[in-house]
């Protein structure tokens, strides 16, 4: 492979603001795996986010950019698996599989596309200095005879249009909108662009921790909300306490710590028949490179209230924010019927436009 980009390259990022800035070009942002596309010929590398190769897990992206992308080019994107009309990450999880077999069954299955949204590189040139309207202009050039799975991410400068979208592709399982400045060139793993995301609140039980990397402190609260049945249902954690406060938790939660796990609701987090539903903490997870996922059980008897941006099917999608204890709530009253249900949205129509 021989490119005037040559791998690896960290993605540009994105810093969280409160609200859509003026003046920029803005996107939808996608809820995938975030990419950096390398094409010379038949040669094709995809690299994630932290410029590991994810080329052995989507053969069929691969082909995809063969057929559809220039003989010579870097792309910046992201892969998604949409369906039924909406984005579908749980099932790029899946795809993290050492077997081989597992991963070209899943490809067939539940085929994965990819959306371009910038053009790093065509033909022999480098456009990393050129501003981001000017590589807009030749990536969609670029692109304008590819088609499915291959896709342009849509983008306008008109804010009051990036407003409409911001609500609107919520139902189709997007995660907020992306404005970039129209002058900036590509700087590789600075947050120079500005996401705004959704935020909710839920409150949630409080039904064990994990203890931080750093010692006997408390790393993540294991959050649970009630299903119809009325089981208590592991829907995710949330993080990101000072020091302070980790240790702080230690003693608060002391009370409630239980000696035995076998009467608690995940008591059966190490059957790994449990692990299927996805829903039990503690389990294995290819992503965790053997990191320590034990946790302590706690009685689920308090609650607390937590910012999620989005749900992914019934757990939420990112790390939850801490926000109180909800002493007038009772555990029970913590279901899924709180959670706030967007409009829905074909996502099919987005990728046509």
């Amino acid at each position: 492979m021989d490119l005037p980009v040559m791998p690896p390259v960290s993605p540009m990022l994105a810093k969280p603001v409160s609200k859509i800035p003026a003046g920029m070009q803005y996107e939808a942002k996608w809820d995938g795996f975030r990419v950096i596309v390398f094409r010379d010929g038949t040669e094709v590398e995809i690299a994630s986010r932290t410029t590991k190769s994810l080329s052995r897990y989507f053969p069929e992206v691969i082909t995809a950019v063969r057929n559809e992308l220039p003989r010579r080019c870097v792309v910046d994107g992201e892969i998604v698996i949409a369906h039924d009309g909406r984005l579908h990450f749980e099932e790029l999880l899946e795809r993290i599989h050492p077997a081989d077999s597992r991963v070209r069954t899943l490809a067939e299955r539940t085929p994965a596309s990819l959306v371009a949204f910038d053009l790093l590189a065509l033909g022999s040139d480098s456009l990393m200095r050129e501003p981001q309207s000017a590589r807009r202009e030749a990536l969609v050039k670029a692109l304008r005879t590819a088609g499915p799975p291959v896709h342009t991410a849509p983008a306008t400068t008109d804010r009051e249009l990036a407003e409409h979208w911001f609500t609107q592709f919520e139902g189709a399982g997007l995660d907020g909108v992306i404005a970039k400045p129209l002058d900036l060139p590509y700087r590789p793993g600075d947050r120079v662009m500005f996401k705004v995301k959704h935020a909710r609140t839920a409150d949630c039980v409080v039904a064990g921790y994990r203890l931080h990397k750093s010692g006997p402190v408390v790393g993540s609260l294991l959050l649970g909300l009630h299903d119809d049945a009325g089981q208590l249902q592991h829907v995710g954690v949330c993080a990101s306490f000072p020091m302070a406060r980790r240790r702080k938790l230690v003693e608060e939660l002391a009370p409630l710590r239980m000696d035995d796990a076998a009467e608690h609701p995940w008591g059966a987090w190490t059957d790994e028949e449990a692990h299927a539903s996805r829903r039990m903490p503690g389990g294995p997870s290819r992503w965790s490179g053997g990191k320590d996922l034990s946790w302590v059980p706690l009685r689920p008897e308090w609650v607390c209230e937590v910012a999620y941006d989005h749900m992914e099917g019934s757990r939420f999608r990112h790390t939850a924010q801490f926000r109180r204890w909800r002493p007038d709530r009772t555990p029970e009253s913590c279901t899924y019927a709180q959670l706030e249900e967007p409009v829905g949205y074909d996502l099919g129509e987005l990728l046509r436009d």
